[in-house]
C-alpha cells in the first residue's frame, strides 16, 4: 500500500499528555453541588476530597476541583461534552429556583448550551460530535482562556519551546487564537479579546507532561517556577515573550509527571 495515503501526524501526541483538572474556589459547597451535580449532571468523585471543604467533580477523564473559599472566576470559558442537551436543559431548569440571586444562567444557542455558574464561571456545553470531538461522549474537550490582543504568536512560541507542545496559531470569526493539543482529546486555547481582562485571581489548571525535567529546566532558567510542590509536581503561572520576558498571559499550571500517583487515575462517571 502507498504510505502517502496516510497522514501520520494526526496520530502524534504532544509532550503534554494529560489535562487533569480546572481548579476554581467556590464560597458555598452546597450551591456548587446543586450546580455541578444536580444541574450539569456530573459526578462527585467518591474516593478523594469527599468532605465539606472541597469537592472533586468528574467529567469523563477530567475534573473540576472546587475548594471552598472566595470565589474564583476563570478568565475564559470551559468547554464540556455531555450526552444529551435536552436532558441538560431540563436539569438546569429544575435547579434554577435553588440558585436564584446568583449569577447562574443558561441559554441554548443552536447545537450548544451556554451556562454560567453561580459565581460567574462560563461553560459551553456541546453534544457529542465525532467530527469535532472524536469518540468523546462525556468530557472537557477544551479550556479557552481570554488573552490580550497581539499575544497569540508569543503564546504559541512559549508552549512550543518551553512545554514542547505542538501549539497552532489561527484566526476564525472570533479573531486570533492559539490551540495547544493535550493528550488524546483535550486542548488548551488562548483567544485574543479586546475586552479588559480582570485581575488574575489564582485559579489553575493541571496538566501532566512526558518530559517533566526538561520543562522544569526551561522554566527554571527563565525564573518562572512558582512552587516546587514535591518530587512529581511543580507550578508556574506566567506565559512570557521568550525574547523580552514580558508577560503575555497568566494562568497557573500545576504540572505533574507521568509518575505522579494520580496520573491517569480511572474516574467514576454517570453515563446519563
Amino acid at each position: 500500500m502507498n504510505p502517502s495515503v496516510f497522514n501520520r501526524s494526526t496520530e502524534d501526541v504532544g509532550n503534554i499528555v494529560e489535562f487533569g483538572h480546572v481548579n476554581i474556589r467556590v464560597p458555598d459547597q452546597q450551591q456548587a453541588i446543586i450546580f455541578y451535580i444536580m444541574g450539569l449532571g456530573l459526578t462527585r468523585d467518591p474516593y478523594l476530597q469527599t468532605g465539606v471543604d472541597n469537592a472533586w467533580i468528574n467529567v469523563g477523564t477530567c475534573q473540576f476541583h472546587l475548594p471552598v473559599g472566595p470565589a474564583q472566576v476563570l478568565r475564559g470559558v470551559t468547554g464540556l461534552v455531555l450526552p444529551d442537551l435536552d436532558t441538560l436543559l431540563a436539569r438546569l431548569a429544575s435547579v434554577a429556583p435553588r440558585l436564584q440571586g446568583s449569577k447562574f444562567s443558561f441559554v441554548r444557542n443552536g447545537d450548544l448550551v451556554d451556562v454560567t455558574c453561580p459565581w460567574g464561571n462560563r461553560l459551553r456545553v456541546h453534544a457529542p460530535d465525532p467530527a469535532r470531538f472524536g469518540r468523546m461522549a462525556l468530557g472537557m474537550p477544551y479550556v479557552e482562556i481570554d488573552s490580550a490582543p497581539g499575544t497569540a504568536p508569543g503564546i504559541a512560541r512559549f508552549y512550543r519551546e518551553v512545554l514542547a507542545a505542538p501549539a497552532h496559531s489561527g484566526h476564525d470569526a472570533s479573531g486570533a487564537f492559539v490551540r495547544i493539543p493535550i493528550g488524546l482529546g483535550e486542548s488548551l486555547v488562548f483567544r485574543e479579546t479586546a475586552r479588559t481582562l480582570p485581575p488574575f485571581d489564582g485559579h489553575h489548571v493541571q496538566i501532566a507532561v512526558a518530559d517533566f525535567s526538561g520543562v522544569h529546566r526551561r522554566l527554571l532558567e527563565r525564573g518562572l517556577i512558582t512552587e516546587e510542590s514535591n518530587q512529581s509536581q511543580y507550578r508556574f503561572q506566567d506565559i512570557t515573550d521568550l525574547d523580552t520576558g514580558a508577560v503575555l498571559a497568566t494562568l497557573e499550571h500545576e504540572v505533574r509527571s507521568m509518575r505522579h500517583p494520580l496520573y491517569a487515575r480511572p474516574l467514576v462517571n454517570r453515563v446519563a
